[in-house]
């Protein structure tokens, strides 16, 4: 799913202690000015902890006292405030909001409208703005998707994982294979524009005739988007110990990469066009835009625990745990822990890791001319379309996306 986190890597950027009121600097806020504007809210929330997850969520049992989810809505609303407070009125309209978690929809319908109209109320929303929540198919119902569509959502975003019952059980998922499906149609009925489902491939123990199963319950299904990601064995998750104790062995390489050239295929075949290495939708309209204001390096406030945000050339990250989020708002304070300016080299690495991913691609016009030369070679050994690059624009080729961090990490050799 998506994450409001910047990729890691190497810095030169220089970290400092965050304002208590959270201002910016003049230079980092003329960079707002006619760029695309997006806003991020994390809502920490699980009913439970998959163990495959290391995200910044929590269960009623680990939040301990002091913290209500019925009040969480709230707190959100005192840090869009401090937004208001902090970003110029020249700050464009928002273009994306994506609410994510955890589990949004643990929390009432009416409260995620709530921050949605407190955003739309304090620096408006485009008039074709996309607004999605991610979702556990288990924790919505038809009237819940209809409140949240009159309140605006435009987007969905299902976490279905697989539709094979033993897969979902190694994940730790609760919910049957079927109730995705079911969700989709239900997101439907309520008028929503865009359905996501998400999938995990290289569960220990799942076959290829599993996946396929998988493959063809999404494409069955009315969502004009795929996201599937390979699983990742997480330092310090239920998952990671279970694979170093030796009770389920660790995802192998190869039967990742068979299991990416087996999705690609077959939503490539079903009408999915690929336009980031892990995500395919049916048409443009379709794609995350929030996720591509990501990819593109734009600007956006990321609300709540743990939620990194970026604006001209500044990021900065919010304390991790609910109880200290919320004491500093409630103070009258930014919940900022720490704060970076970017440096130039540091922003130019960022840019190139996430478009060379893309289906636009790298453009490689501003770049040194070592860099052109090593597209070219990309080419030549099959990872490169001839004619993208021709045009000056690296652009993987499927291959190429298989071997995608290896053309990124020689590529920034040559910058």
């Amino acid at each position: 799913m998506p994450s409001s986190a910047p990729p890691a890597g190497p810095t030169d950027s220089r970290t400092e202690t965050a304002p208590l009121d959270g201002r910016l600097s003049e230079s980092s806020l003329l960079e707002l000015r006619g760029a695309e504007f997006g806003f991020y809210v994390h809502i920490p929330f699980c009913s439970v902890r998959c163990g495959y997850c290391d995200f910044n969520t929590y269960t009623a049992e680990e939040l301990g006292n002091g913290v209500s989810r019925g009040s969480y809505a709230d707190t959100v609303l005192a840090e869009i405030r401090l937004a208001r407070d902090v970003l110029p009125a020249s700050t464009p309209g928002v273009s994306t909001v994506f609410f994510g978690g955890g589990t949004p929809t643990l929390l009432p319908a009416e409260h995620l409208g709530l921050i949605l109209a407190e955003i739309r109320s304090e620096f408006g929303l485009h008039p074709d703005a996309e607004v999605t929540t991610e979702a556990n198919p288990e924790s919505v119902t038809p009237a819940y998707l209809a409140h949240l569509r009159e309140a605006g959502f435009t987007r969905i975003s299902l976490g279905m994982q697989s539709a094979v019952p033993s897969v979902l059980q190694v994940l730790d998922r609760v919910h049957r294979p079927s109730r995705a499906l079911e969700a989709v149609d239900e997101a439907r009925a309520a008028g929503f524009e865009h359905v996501n489902l998400d999938l995990i491939y290289g569960t220990p123990g799942e076959t290829d005739e599993d996946w396929q199963r998988s493959l063809d319950a999404v494409i069955g299904s009315g969502a004009d988007h795929v996201s599937a990601y390979a699983l990742i064995v997480e330092d310090g998750t239920a998952l990671a110990r279970k694979v170093s104790s030796g009770r389920l062995p660790a995802p192998d390489d190869d039967v990742l990469a068979d299991r990416y050239l087996q999705a690609d295929d077959a939503l490539a075949t079903a009408g999915f066009d690929w336009y980031e290495v892990s995500n395919w939708s049916r048409t443009e309209a379709a794609r995350c835009r929030h996720n591509q204001l990501y990819w593109a390096g734009a600007n956006w406030w990321g609300a709540g625990p743990g939620a990194h945000s970026h604006v001209g050339g500044t990021r900065w990250w919010n304390v991790k745990h609910p109880s200290r989020y919320a004491a500093a708002l409630d103070a009258g304070r930014s919940p900022a822990a720490g704060r970076e300016r970017l440096a130039e080299r540091d922003r130019l690495t960022e840019r190139l890791m996430l478009q060379v991913r893309t289906r636009q691609g790298l453009d490689l016009s501003a770049l040194p001319e070592p860099a052109t030369w090593h597209a070219e070679q990309c080419v030549t050994w099959g990872l490169a379309d001839r004619y993208a690059v021709g045009e000056g624009r690296l652009v993987l080729t499927q291959r190429g996306r298989l071997l995608a961090d290896a053309v990124v990490r020689d590529l920034l050799d040559k910058v």
